[in-house]
């Protein structure tokens, strides 16, 4: 499937390009990720009341623009660009589209219009100490009793979760895995932020001990889990894709001006050829994360092969652009003042987010029939999964 850009879309794209150049340069980002919140509020609200970014992938309804996964995914690639430390990803890219396809009209009711107005951060827990995103490794467990469910066990590498005011935090049931909402304020709830390799994304470790929570979907929510979990695929190789761009970016515009020997770097074969792959890296990237988006937005059936297709090239994109751009800058690059480290950071810590490229790549190859690497445990319920 191909996927050609509206013009509204494409103006989207540039309104949102000019705004983060124009409110959030590398020097303010510096800035906020030293701050103690880690991001900017200011900036939050006027992305929510100024752009109206929050709500653009969510249902009109709730008080959305009634945008999908598209529109969202060029949202992501310049804040991905740009690097904005920010509760967006968490709360709209994950939350937000997690209430979106649960279908529960009552939470949805609760939380959308919140997300919408920018008033409520929010994220998804799923993770848990052994570092797995696979459903069948979830061992928090939820309890029905008398005054409604309860939620034990602990979550790890939860995205902005030390500050969120609604948490989605999936757990084991006798019927399945399964989501459930925790508020900050409920009881048995602990959160603490964990020291990260990327600073610009923020991580936290959940500790529930009988927290009370509200069931969101149906008893066995494993389909839905598995579609919010592509969907959050998707939305990283967006972003991905302007890290790498603006990795290639960078290292093209240090070549013309870097003078060796009476020459522009850039005129030299060595730094050529580093470029060039650089940028069939990306457009292929780029050709992998538009497939997906479009996939999630018109067939949605198809979109695991997509999303675990862009999940490991981008990935790999990222990280081989950050590598090669830190390589061309030389020795300035791996300065802690040249921007060139914190692309990699983020690179390297969105490489593992959701399972490591070659899970992904494992995963794809299941679902075109291609025996997967024994080494990784397939997913309970697909073609290659026993017993």
């Amino acid at each position: 499937m191909s996927l050609v850009f509206t013009p509204e879309q494409e103006e989207l794209r540039a309104t949102v390009r000019r705004f983060l150049a124009e409110k959030s340069p590398s020097a303010q980002v510096r800035r906020w990720i030293d701050a103690a919140a880690g991001y900017d509020p200011r900036l939050w609200d006027r992305m929510a009341t100024e752009l109206g970014l929050h709500g653009l992938a969510l249902p009109e309804r709730f008080g959305g623009s009634g945008g999908g996964p598209v529109e969202l995914g060029i949202v992501l690639e310049e804040m991905g660009r740009a690097l904005v430390p920010s509760p967006y990803f968490a709360t709209v890219a994950l939350a937000g589209q997690a209430l979106v396809a649960s279908n529960d009209v009552a939470a949805q009711e609760a939380w959308l219009p919140g997300i919408v107005d920018g008033s409520v951060l929010a994220t998804l827990a799923l993770a848990e100490e052994s570092g797995s995103w696979r459903l069948a490794d979830v061992a928090t467990v939820a309890e029905p009793g008398p005054a409604g469910w309860t939620l034990s066990g602990t979550k790890m590498f939860v995205i902005d979760g030390h500050r969120a005011d609604l948490l989605l935090v999936v757990a084991r049931t006798e019927a399945g895995p399964g989501l459930f909402a925790v508020t900050a304020d409920a009881a048995g709830l602990t959160r603490r932020r964990i020291e990260t390799f990327d600073a610009t994304r923020q991580l936290a470790r959940i500790e529930l001990n009988f927290t009370p929570a509200q069931r969101i979907g149906p008893d066995d929510s494993t389909h839905y889990l598995r579609e919010i979990l592509d969907l959050a695929i998707t939305a990283l190789a967006a972003e991905q894709v302007g890290g790498t761009q603006a990795c290639l970016d960078a290292a093209v515009d240090y070549a013309k001006i870097r003078v060796q020997f009476d020459r522009p770097i850039g005129s030299f074969q060595a730094i050529k050829h580093k470029c060039a792959d650089l940028l069939l890296d990306l457009e292929a990237a780029r050709s992998a994360a538009y497939h997906a988006a479009a996939v999630a937005a018109d067939e949605p059936g198809e979109l695991p092969a997509a999303a675990a297709l862009a999940a490991s090239w981008c990935s790999a994109a990222f990280t081989r652009a950050a590598k090669e751009n830190i390589q061309i800058h030389g020795g300035i690059g791996y300065t802690w003042e040249h921007d060139a480290h914190l692309y990699l950071k983020r690179a390297k810590a969105s490489e593992q987010l959701f399972g490591a490229p070659a899970l992904h790549r494992s995963r794809l190859a299941e679902l075109v029939g291609i025996t997967r690497d024994p080494k990784i445990p397939a997913e309970p319920g697909s073609v290659l999964a026993k017993g």
